[in-house]
């Protein structure tokens, strides 16, 4: 299949697109610039650009991201931290982000998927039933020390 050229000013309106649409960091950024094949002055100069316009903003692609994957996906803060690293973003960064989820609201949630889950385990002695339900809220990127809380 036949790659279509574009432009310079294309393939710029195109990451300015992609940057509006949604939040992005920057090695989202610079992994669809891969797909235009740009030499690395290009590169840098569309990347500059994005900053400068603010069309790239890291800081506010994380608090997005851990308001997003917490209030909406009901993610713990391990999993968030670790899909964040993932994404090339600082541990400084993350954590000055993390005041984007109200402790109480953390505590309700852990609560509420612990009750949800704990009672849907039937047939099962007590011991198993709290193991199982605190491997589950583990997955889900919730600290242990913060899950035992519940249990007391």
């Amino acid at each position: 299949m036949e790659k279509k050229s574009y432009t310079f000013e294309e393939i710029k309106q195109k990451l300015v697109n992609y940057c509006v649409y949604q939040d992005r960091c920057h090695a989202e950024v610079e992994q669809k610039m891969r797909e235009f094949l740009l030499i690395d002055e290009a590169k840098e100069e569309i990347i500059l650009y994005l900053l400068k316009e603010n069309y790239l903003n890291e800081e506010r692609f994380t608090r997005s991201y851990i308001r997003g994957k917490f209030y909406i996906k009901h993610w713990g803060k391990t999993k968030i931290k670790m899909n964040l690293k993932q994404k090339q973003i600082s541990e400084r960064l993350i954590n000055s982000c993390f005041d984007e989820i109200d402790e109480s609201d953390y505590e309700k949630t852990i609560r509420k998927i612990f009750e949800g889950y704990y009672s849907k385990q039937n047939g099962l002695k007590e011991y198993q039933k709290k193991t199982k339900t605190i491997k589950y809220l583990m997955s889900k990127g919730f600290e242990y020390e913060k899950i035992i809380d519940i249990f007391e």
